[in-house]
C-alpha cells in the first residue's frame, strides 16, 4: 500500500486554466518515469472554471522527497507561476485502504 498521498488545489488566473494545465505537462511527463510515484493525475474541476486538482500518490516519504527534489519539480514554479491565481494549496494524506490503494 502507498504510504503518502497529496492533493494539490491549483487556482488559475481568470481564463488561464488551459494555460496552467499546459504548463504542468512537463511535470506530468517527468512523474511518469519516477519509480516511487504511483499516481500523478491532473484533473479539471467540474464546476469552477479556473480550478485544477492534482492527485499524487507515492510508495513512501522517500519517493515524495525524490519527486520534490527533482529538476522537473524545481522547474515547475517558474513554468506555472505566470498562470497561477494564488499559491497552490497542498493537503498531505496517509492512505489506509480502498480499491487501488
Amino acid at each position: 500500500m502507498a504510504d503518502i498521498a497529496v492533493i494539490a488545489k491549483l487556482t488559475a488566473q481568470p481564463g488561464k486554466r488551459a494555460d496552467l494545465a499546459t504548463a504542468l505537462q512537463g511535470a506530468l511527463d517527468a512523474a511518469a518515469g519516477e519509480p516511487g510515484t504511483i499516481y500523478y493525475i491532473l484533473a479539471e474541476d467540474a464546476v469552477e472554471a479556473d480550478l485544477l486538482w492534482m492527485f499524487e500518490m507515492y510508495t513512501d516519504q522517500a519517493a515524495l522527497d525524490s519527486h520534490m527534489g527533482s529538476d522537473a519539480f524545481k522547474a515547475l514554479g517558474p513554468a506555472i507561476g505566470p498562470f497561477l491565481g494564488g499559491r497552490p494549496e497542498l493537503t498531505f494524506l496517509k492512505p489506509i485502504g480502498g480499491k487501488g490503494a
